[in-house]
């Protein structure tokens, strides 16, 4: 052991790369900027609906704000001339996603895309495996109605959707899914 002059210990520092230091959204925000950028698809984060209570007008600030209505899904766009509307969800289960993270507009929202033909999906982020999940409405669906559980169990989202791998540029490659699943 290496002897420190005044008593300074030598404190092992453990490192880890769970979520790398990046949010769910983050990852998806920087994969749609490049997505955008390289001319690939257009796809935006959706602002959460408020309604303005109060305002500091002197130092041009909101004090005060609610949600107006329901949101419906997380991000929205257009790709290869299809409309793509999709939610994006984290968990800290290790083996299974809670259904109640679903809200009924959110549902509701995605039944109406899947009947005019756009493309709607959940990329799930399992925070403690540190894995990302892309798993198709139809499918979600599909659970929802023969599950009789209160969450989604991760074996069912590995079987029947797709791993995402985390890689550089660009973080989430869900395009690339899309394609598997909707345009084939």
């Amino acid at each position: 052991m290496v002897k420190y002059p005044l008593g300074i210990q030598n404190k092992k520092r453990t490192v880890t790369h769970k979520n790398r230091g990046m949010s769910l959204e983050s990852l998806i925000n920087k994969t749609n900027l490049y997505y955008l950028e390289n001319d690939i698809a257009v796809v935006y984060k959706k602002p959460t609906p408020i309604k303005i209570i109060k305002v500091n007008n002197s130092e041009n600030t909101i004090k005060s704000a609610v949600f107006s209505k329901h949101s419906t899904t997380d991000y929205n766009g257009i790709y290869n001339g299809k409309y793509l509307d999709f939610e994006a969800k984290s968990t800290n289960s290790k083996t299974s996603f809670p259904i109640k993270n679903f809200q009924d507009c959110q549902l509701d929202h995605f039944h109406r895309i899947i009947k005019q033909k756009g493309l709607a999906f959940v990329i799930f982020y399992f925070n403690e495996l540190d894995e990302y999940y892309f798993l198709t409405v139809d499918w979600l669906f599909n659970c929802l109605k023969n599950n009789e559980k209160s969450s989604i169990p991760l074996s069912f989202i590995k079987e029947k959707g797709f791993k995402i791998p985390l890689t550089l540029n660009p973080p989430l490659d869900y395009i690339k899914i899309v394609d598997m699943f909707f345009l084939k």
